[in-house]
């Protein structure tokens, strides 16, 4: 039952972390010397979630600076209820399914961001 293409697919070669010859990008203890530690990131949850998309809405409202430049954002109101209407949509289908800190915390973040919302729009 096997069947034979003419045809091959396509190949994908993941480099991340690898250095132009193909080897380690971080080099193993040459000469006593250690390789760079390795970060632990914190193990992702429902809050980290919640945390990260309310810190987009505000972006979009020009309320918090650009990470990158730490310049002041500039208002994108559109992208920003957008952004406050994805947390709405994560309430929604979350409802029953969650902690009480969890709610409390979905709930107190969308106060707030609708608040921000109205406030920015005058």
């Amino acid at each position: 039952m096997s069947e034979e293409r003419s045809e091959r697919g396509f190949i994908v070669i993941d480099k991340r972390g690898r250095d132009d010859d193909g080897g380690d990008a971080t080099p193993a203890s040459a000469g006593g010397e250690t390789a760079p530690p390795t970060r632990d990131w914190p193990k992702p949850d429902f809050a980290a979630l919640v945390v990260s998309l309310g810190s987009s809405a505000l972006f979009h409202l020009g309320l918090v600076p650009d990470p990158a430049t730490g310049e002041a954002g500039v208002p994108d109101l559109p992208l920003a209820r957008q952004t406050i209407d994805l947390v709405e949509i994560l309430q929604e289908k979350t409802r029953g399914n969650l902690t009480p800190e969890e709610d409390q915390l979905l709930q107190s973040l969308l106060t707030d961001l609708r608040m921000r919302f109205v406030d920015a729009g005058k």
